[in-house]
């Protein structure tokens, strides 16, 4: 089958490194489904694998974490899927990713695609929901019902915030505030729901004072947290809850013991790396944000696609990445 992979960590302008190859089409067995992969998008888990993660073995390394296909064959112990099945999910970050015509991937990782969105447009959302959705309940264990909460997203307009800014304002009653630093995206992220919108490029602590902000319960950063981590700690209120998705080199949490702030790490591969026995609580949180697709409640956050899934238009799409101005998500589809 067709894919595209790496076997050195090399710069994303070197032709090598990723590359169009043929590897062997795997088998569906256990609670595994055999998907024909239709469409995938980046992320930045890829390009972070890519540059530093050494291929196994002299083997072919194969990335890519997120997709959406058709289930075309079971293993004998599926039970939530059958052969023609149209899905969506992330994958694992210990497998061959959804960068190939096939993938092997266990079903309680796995949902339902919505029916309303084509292959492309639903190939935007399973990490960045998954993501976006542990760490509101799961991690932060935010209300869905409390309407005197507000909560802070620091670089919001990115593939994870563009959901989670969505989920806040649908399914809780939070006042959002989201943080960007161009016309463009502070024009999305107020399209996508967020109350407010401030600029990250200045002293956060300055933009609250000049909003009249309240101290939040809850505070998001999903990137350049340490440059951030100062000013979360004079903003936060006393007792509340921090969460960070990003890789700072030193997080120092101990200014945060004067307000008991708590701190959460959210990686959504936890589940599926170390088959916890809640790991189908992907499966469910797919599902229910499918159904949210489906009847309006949240839309796709596809910006950019990059045409077919070859070598040539990954390597741009992880190039684009790189720079940290996507706004929404790049997609690819087909082979």
């Amino acid at each position: 089958m067709k894919a595209v992979g790496y076997k050195q960590n090399l710069p994303i302008d070197n032709v090598n490194s990723l590359q169009d190859i043929e590897i062997e089409k795997p088998k569906a067995t256990g609670r595994d489904i055999l998907v024909e992969v239709k469409a995938i998008s980046v992320n930045p888990v890829d390009y972070k694998i890519r540059a530093n993660r050494p291929a196994p073995n002299e083997n072919w390394s194969v990335i890519g974490w997120d997709a959406t296909g058709i289930v075309t064959q079971v293993g004998e112990d599926v039970t939530l899927f059958k052969v023609g099945d149209e899905v969506w999910y992330a994958g694992d970050l210990k497998r061959q990713g959804s960068n190939a015509e096939y993938q092997v991937v266990d079903e309680r990782i796995v949902g339902k695609k919505p029916s309303s969105l084509s292959f492309v447009e639903a190939a935007a959302l399973p990490l960045t929901s998954l993501t976006a959705y542990e760490m509101l309940f799961h991690r932060l264990q935010v209300s869905k019902d409390d309407a005197n909460k507000s909560i802070l997203v620091i670089g919001a307009a990115g593939g994870v915030g563009s959901i989670l800014v969505q989920l806040a304002k649908k399914l809780t009653k939070l006042n959002i505030i989201a943080t960007a630093s161009r016309e463009e995206t502070t024009s999305w992220l107020q399209e996508l729901g967020a109350d407010t919108v401030v600029n990250h490029r200045h002293k956060l602590s300055e933009e609250f004072e000049k909003y009249n902000l309240p101290a939040p319960e809850y505070v998001v950063s999903l990137n350049a947290t340490e440059q951030h981590v100062d000013e979360i700690v004079k903003l936060i209120k006393p007792q509340g809850k921090f969460g960070f998705i990003d890789d700072p080199k030193v997080m120092n949490v101990m200014p945060f013991k004067g307000k008991s702030v708590s701190t959460h790490i959210e990686l959504m591969f936890t589940r599926s790396m170390f088959q916890t026995e809640d790991m189908i609580e992907q499966h469910n949180i797919l599902n229910e944000v499918s159904a949210l697709i489906d009847k309006g409640i949240i839309k796709t956050t596809v910006a950019e696609n990059f045409g077919t899934i070859t070598a040539e238009n990954l390597r741009k799409a992880h190039a684009f990445l790189e720079t940290g101005k996507a706004k929404g998500k790049i997609v690819l589809e087909g082979f």
